[in-house]
């Protein structure tokens, strides 16, 4: 609160006149919330898990403004909102999967989200990085408020200034600190520039991916051509001989030397941010299709996202990440930029291996003991990630809007939505053996593509899944497939 005034006029506000009525008054609170998803299994622990995993995705971002609407900025100046203001933004963490579950389930906070960037724009002058408690920490690579505004105005929202939105966006990117003055001089950062070169060039590359989105559905064309052409940074990584992405020299002739895949140091003396170069040579959530063209064909991408998840889980450095968690393999579950690695599969003609590894991670990352989340929770990102999974559905690239198929944990599930709508998920074979998908029905249709589109969803309706214990190689795959 930004006085005493304003917190006893927050308690009035939150409390009732007795302690019972209080706790009545959270209870239904909660309860509403977590009635948003209903689930349907024989399976208690996998109910205990999922509601466990969908209130933790509630858990931030917090309300930050008082009852009257006031809250104090990063200058220390009082300013009053007239709708709900949040902090503990944890932007790099939930953009991935937390704010496209929040679009679905609650989408009005996804406008107060957004209104509550623009807030912090008007006093910074450039989006938010990762907000706590009004201020900026300037925690973790990348402007992911970007991603996340793209993502809203992309799934139409519009209870917010889209245009004063998109000059935030354009002009947060056009800065020339954390790293873009040589990102934007050389088209990525070069690693004598500054450590965790590879990384926060990817995190770029995929925020001006965002930006030329909104830039084509405003009929920006220029903009949209410009950041389209920057979102290919990550091109400038790859090396041919390794099919890693490593750091690169100023004149663009050279790799970093020496170079371990297997190699972390946090986030100094490195090129990759809590992580190493198996984890973050996937980094390309844009586009896919352009990475796996690196790789020559899909097969030999594919081969190498398996050899991800088989290869030893030793590590090397003077000073290993704590972040790389929850290994299986070289993949880091624990941490966030391996989140969507298993769905890439699903671009490359093998969505069985996608179901494969989904349910592998579910059934070894998650559980209900106190260790039973395999890394830190961040914000409900890592908890978020299970809830979607479990339904079957995954936003691998946040911000278009489409959600790769995987294996649904439930019989059945409902999504309550907006204007009475539901969205039931249906998989009444499903089971620890039945974890590969044999078809898919959307409204009846059969679905053929491997995702499906949020409206699709928003708009309500069914989608029915065969389940089978044997994968169906035919399912998913697309009709130009090498």
């Amino acid at each position: 609160s930004v006085s005493i005034e304003n917190a006893k006029e927050n308690l009035k506000h939150q409390g009732g006149p007795s302690f019972e009525e209080t706790r009545n008054k959270t209870a239904d609170s909660w309860n509403s919330v977590l009635s948003s998803i209903s689930i349907e299994s024989p399976i208690d622990s996998l109910k205990t898990i999922f509601y466990t995993a969908l209130y933790h995705t509630q858990v931030a971002p917090t309300l930050f403004n008082d009852v009257n609407g006031e809250f104090r900025l990063q200058n220390d100046s009082i300013t009053r909102k007239d709708f709900k203001v949040y902090s503990t933004l944890s932007l790099w963490d939930v953009f991935r999967t937390e704010t496209p579950l929040l679009s679905i389930i609650d989408p009005s906070r996804i406008d107060d989200m957004v209104k509550s960037m623009l807030a912090y724009y008007d006093q910074s002058g450039v989006l938010p990085v990762w907000v706590l408690s009004g201020n900026e920490t300037g925690t973790m690579p990348g402007y992911h408020s970007v991603s996340v505004i793209s993502e809203a105005i992309m799934k139409g929202h519009k209870d917010f200034d889209v245009a004063k939105a998109y000059e935030a966006m354009k002009t947060t990117m056009m800065g020339d600190d954390r790293g873009l003055k040589p990102y934007k001089e050389f088209g990525y950062i070069p690693y004598e520039a500054m450590d965790q070169s590879v990384s926060i060039s990817l995190e770029y590359a995929y925020n001006d991916w965002c930006v030329a989105q909104v830039a084509q559905k405003l009929g920006k064309d220029e903009d949209y051509k410009y950041f389209s052409e920057r979102s290919k940074a990550y091109q400038n990584f790859y090396d041919i001989e390794s099919g890693f992405l490593r750091g690169k020299s100023s004149d663009g002739k050279r790799f970093h030397e020496p170079f371990d895949p297997k190699a972390s140091n946090h986030i100094e003396d490195t090129d990759y941010t809590e992580g190493n170069a198996w984890q973050h040579s996937w980094y390309v959530l844009h586009d896919i299709e352009g990475l796996i063209a690196l790789h020559g064909r899909k097969e030999p991408f594919a081969i190498m996202v398996e050899q991800l998840f088989t290869e030893s889980s030793d590590l090397s450095g003077h000073n290993v990440s704590p972040d790389i968690s929850g290994l299986i393999g070289q993949y880091a579950h624990g941490n966030e930029p391996s989140h969507h690695i298993a769905y890439m599969l699903n671009k490359a003609n093998a969505p069985w291996r996608t179901q494969y590894w989904v349910r592998e991670i579910m059934n070894t990352q998650y559980s209900t003991q106190p260790d039973g989340l395999s890394g830190n929770e961040d914000c409900g990102q890592m908890s978020a990630w299970y809830v979607m999974s479990a339904m079957g559905i995954y936003p691998m690239n946040p911000a278009s809007g489409e959600y790769e198929i995987g294996s649904p944990l439930f019989e059945k599930t409902t999504i309550q939505l907006p204007g009475e709508k539901t969205f039931v998920i249906n998989a009444p074979n499903t089971s620890d053996k039945n974890i590969y998908v044999q078809s898919v029905k959307l409204n009846g249709e059969s679905l053929q593509r491997t995702y499906i589109h949020h409206d699709e969803l928003m708009n309500g309706g069914t989608l029915d899944f065969d389940m089978g214990p044997d994968p169906n190689k035919n399912w998913g795959i697309q009709a130009n497939a090498e």
